[in-house]
């Protein structure tokens, strides 16, 4: 059987989307979990749908999203960055996203990535370290499912390093420390990193990945 390319292959990128409108049209569970994840990375979120389910009900009484109790209406992606189309009526959803186009707003169908101008990957966070998974929308099962077997690998401490190494970077910068890419690759011994940090705390994690970045600087010295 020869190997069968996906239908689209997509460019990864991590979009920041705080304080930008962003608007979901639908107000069941689907959308209830679009709305979590814009609100988790910053999204000012607009919510359009005649019926919205409990939680999105208690979101908008406590001032978490704005909402647009009725059916939607052209113009009302006016301003929005991003839309996610979440209703149950298809027919509805393509003309939605072919307004979002009009208007240049990126838009996402959901379960429909022919509609759509981006597809949201599973992904994984530990502090500042995201993971994402995608199929380029073959199986988001499947995508789920490696993002559930890497989670076990990654662990909070992951985050921790990662705050560590900036902190640590921004000192090398500081004292003029130049380091190549692969000198950097070298330095970040993460078995070594990860348990000192467990064993022997922060602070001597940044002073061990100091002292190794300053040797490397003075090997490409030499």
């Amino acid at each position: 059987m020869k190997d069968k390319k996906p239908n689209n292959i997509y460019y990864p990128i991590s979009l920041n989307v705080r304080g930008r409108k962003c608007s979901v049209v639908g107000g069941g569970q689907v959308a209830l979990r679009k709305v979590d994840t814009l609100l988790e990375h910053g999204a000012d979120v607009q919510v359009i749908s005649p019926d919205l389910c409990t939680e999105l009900v208690s979101l908008a009484e406590r001032k978490e999203i704005d909402t647009v109790t009725r059916e939607y209406r052209p113009g009302d992606l006016k301003d929005a960055f991003v839309a996610i189309v979440a209703t149950d009526n298809s027919k509805i959803n393509r003309q939605i996203a072919a307004e979002a186009r009009e208007q240049n707003v990126l838009v996402n169908v959901v379960d429909d990535a022919d509609n759509s101008d981006f597809i949201a990957p599973s992904y994984l966070r530990r502090g500042g370290i995201s993971i994402a998974i995608s199929t380029s929308g073959e199986s988001p099962a499947l995508a789920r499912k490696l993002r559930t077997m890497l989670e076990k690998d990654f662990g909070d401490e992951y985050g921790r390093l990662s705050v560590l190494i900036g902190q640590v970077r921004a000192k090398a910068r500081q004292q003029n420390i130049r380091v190549s890419g692969d000198g950097w690759q070298e330095a970040l011994d993460l078995e070594v990193l990860l348990g000192m940090l467990k064993k022997d705390g922060e602070e001597k994690v940044e002073a061990t990945l100091l002292d190794s970045l300053k040797t490397r600087r003075q090997q490409t010295k030499d």
